[in-house]
């Protein structure tokens, strides 16, 4: 009976063995997938992607991603890369993704609504692109987000008012767009300032808006730091 149970147990061990290698090969490809498609997507004149190898079975080698213990993909750095092209929807498939830092590049067309997928980020950097249409929606939907800056693009519309949702949101720059209405003043829009919304013509700036704050920028990886070497002084939103 013993040898019974120990060949059962030695067998459900492999098994689960056999399953767990699956489903982290599974999700590696996945995101490997969806941020191949964003390499095909963009121009790369100066070959920062080129480590970016399609048949390895994770993107956990690759230059500028970071990942986990548990080799999913939690961080990707690719400011000043001088890259351009455009942002896909198959980055919504990087669920464990807590930066995604695009700045400072010459991407172009809309920001995918796809980015509302990505419920683990917290720091959202898009800003000086190249970047129309409106802000999406589903980025209400990003529940532990604490510093999102858009500034610096051509992006159009309204403020979402799902935003004010994002309670965790400490850092927000929309400054240097075309935005149109109301400026929310609800939920964590209360604490922001009229510099988080500066050279938006068509925005109605609320009455009584609340004093200037310094927040703190997000910290780079330890593990690895974005490609920017620029050595200009950032200001209260991390900008140069």
């Amino acid at each position: 009976m013993e040898r019974v149970n120990s060949s059962f147990m030695t067998s459900f061990f492999v098994w689960a063995i056999l399953v767990l290698d699956l489903v982290l090969k599974a999700s590696g490809n996945q995101e490997g997938d969806a941020l191949n498609a964003l390499k095909s997507s963009l121009l790369d004149p100066n070959n920062v992607l080129q480590s970016w190898d399609a048949t390895l079975v994770n993107p956990c080698t690759w230059s500028h991603v970071t990942c986990n213990s548990y080799n999913s993909v939690i961080r990707v750095d690719l400011g000043n890369a001088e890259l351009s092209g455009q942002l896909v929807s198959q980055l919504g498939q990087l669920t464990d993704l807590q930066y995604l830092e695009l700045y400072s590049n010459n991407i172009s067309g809309k920001i995918p609504e796809e980015l509302g997928n990505l419920t683990n980020l917290v720091s959202l950097d898009l800003y000086l692109n190249n970047l129309t249409g409106s802000i999406p929606t589903t980025l209400g939907n990003l529940a532990k987000l604490r510093f999102l800056r858009l500034n610096n693009n051509t992006l159009t519309g309204s403020i979402p008012m799902s935003l004010t949702k994002v309670y965790s949101l400490q850092v927000l720059d929309l400054s240097n767009n075309h935005l149109t209405g109301n400026i929310p003043v609800n939920g964590s829009f209360s604490f922001f300032t009229p510099i988080s919304y500066k050279n938006n013509p068509g925005l109605i700036q609320p009455k009584n808006a609340p004093s200037p704050v310094s927040p703190t920028p997000p910290p780079a990886s330890s593990e690895q730091r974005p490609l920017s070497h620029d050595s200009r002084p950032m200001d209260m939103f991390g900008t140069r």
